[in-house]
């Protein structure tokens, strides 16, 4: 196993998302994303344009969340927000699908949804994570929505938001990552919060996980490593992240 500092931190988008956090809870977590050097920083829409601002310049990309959380807005919905968040400097979108349609096995429909989206995204060189909400789902569902995230070229498919009422799975990230063809990467969401967890879901194919556990995560990975810690001062008043 590839195991360096840049190779775990790099698997790691910081979730920036719960509803509660004010501005300075933001620029805070924003900022501790760039100590650490994560993969993405996935944000509250509104705040993207700010977040990538702030991330010009570095390794870490600007991402935010599409139909988020529940995936009912109508397909033209999404793809204004994904424009706008293009606009804004997104260069990755998580979007969800629409539950309710992947339910009814609706797949012409739950098919043109994820690919309006990511028709948006790769038409500017960016990309698209698309989110299944597998605690909803049975496994044939996940199934068939690999299959049509393989025919979209979405970029990785994605066990959950972290809001439904479970996260990612063993026997979830197994399935997905056997039924998604390889260009298609796995990411996982919901329940990553040590450094541990992390390297079992690696093992499994997950090349990212969805966190906000970042610090306690990388604080072990550095101190394993026997590397010195991150400068308090770079991660001020992100406690509860």
């Amino acid at each position: 196993m590839d195991l360096t500092y840049e190779s775990i931190a790099k698997m790691i988008d910081h979730s920036l998302l719960n509803p509660t956090l004010t501005i300075a809870d933001l620029e805070a977590g924003i900022r501790l994303g760039l100590a650490y050097d994560v993969a993405s920083i996935c944000i509250m829409p509104y705040a993207l344009k700010r977040c990538a601002e702030l991330l010009a310049g570095s390794t870490v990309r600007p991402s935010t969340t599409i139909g988020f959380p529940h995936g009912g807005h109508t397909a033209a919905v999404k793809v204004a927000e994904a424009e706008r968040a293009l606009a804004d400097g997104c260069e990755e979108l998580d979007m969800v699908v629409n539950i309710s349609k992947v339910l009814s096995e609706d797949w012409a429909y739950v098919s043109a949804d994820i690919g309006a989206v990511i028709d948006v995204a790769h038409a500017q060189g960016q990309k698209v994570k698309v989110i299944f909400e597998n605690c909803y789902l049975r496994d044939q569902h996940k199934i068939k929505l690999c299959e049509i995230c393989g025919d979209l070229k979405a970029d990785w498919v994605k066990t959950s938001t972290g809001y439904g009422t479970g996260g990612a799975t063993d026997e979830d990230l197994v399935l997905m990552r056997k039924h998604a063809p390889g260009f298609v990467a796995v990411k996982a969401a919901g329940g990553v919060r040590t450094l541990d967890r992390l390297l079992e879901v690696r093992e499994l194919g997950v090349t990212r996980v969805g966190a906000s556990g970042t610090a306690t995560i990388l604080d072990e990975a550095r101190t394993r490593l026997g590397l010195p810690p991150v400068q308090s001062g770079s991660t001020t008043a992100v406690a509860g992240y």
